[in-house]
């Protein structure tokens, strides 16, 4: 059972002040929700129907494990049709970028991705191909948006996203800098070695020319049809794979 009050509160997670004051987001679905809970996040409460409860078996006695009905769960839900399960997850502790840690590994660097299902299918993707790390621009989409979320499919478990100002932030990175330019060298003449950045760009506008300063390597996926564009996360994605190979030959 879950009371009016509880109803209440969840129902305003899915809102990003709401979240950003509690330290709290939700998570949907029994395999994002399991995910999370064998993660080093903390699981803050679960809502879930009466016969997900035995898949629950292995739940810290910490966690507060609550069965509700489906009317109930519909309540809460941000999904048109619920999983049968929510969690509410802490907020990670922010820590600063320790530039150290981006050394001798590829990372990810977004600007100003718009999109949440874009920017959950990146994450998804980065999880794939074993990247850990995501940095974003500060006007980049939330990650704990329940879209995000949703579209990571447990993935953001396990990969950090952080936020930061990307131009104060890449003025004093040592490590070779690629941008995802309309113009450059072909993606698939390029030797990425063992480091780098790999930043990608507004759905509609592309890379800010705060940021564009900073990119030292232009790398363009060529277009060998008639598409205008190519949406960020795939882009994301062919990257991703063109890196693995190089790594992987």
């Amino acid at each position: 059972m879950i009371s009016k009050s509880q109803i209440s509160f969840v129902k305003s997670l899915h809102q990003k002040k709401i979240r950003k004051e509690y330290g709290l987001f939700i998570v949907e679905g029994i395999k994002s929700v399991t995910d999370f809970i064998h993660s080093d996040y903390t699981i803050d409460a679960i809502f879930c129907t009466a016969n997900l409860i035995p898949k629950l078996v292995n739940l810290s006695q910490k966690v507060k494990l609550n069965e509700i009905t489906d009317a109930e769960l519909k309540k809460i839900s941000t999904l048109s049709t619920p999983q049968q399960i929510l969690a509410i997850i802490k907020f990670p502790v922010e820590t600063s970028i320790n530039s150290e840690i981006l050394n001798n590994t590829f990372t990810i660097v977004l600007d100003g991705i718009q999109d949440p299902g874009n920017l959950g299918t990146i994450i998804r993707t980065a999880d794939w191909f074993g990247f850990k790390q995501i940095i974003c621009s500060e006007d980049t989409v939330e990650a704990y948006n329940p879209k995000t979320v949703q579209a990571t499919m447990g993935s953001l478990s396990r990969i950090k996203v952080s936020y930061t100002n990307l131009s104060a932030f890449l003025e004093y990175v040592k490590i070779p800098v690629y941008g995802a330019l309309l113009s450059g060298q072909s993606i698939y003449n390029t030797d990425f070695k063992n480091e780098g950045l790999i930043v990608l760009g507004n759905e509609g506008n592309g890379i800010s020319e705060a940021v564009l300063k900073y990119i030292k390597q232009p790398i363009t996926i060529p277009r060998f049809g008639a598409a205008e564009s190519l949406n960020v996360a795939i882009s994301a994605a062919i990257f991703c794979s063109e890196i693995k190979r190089n790594i992987l030959n």
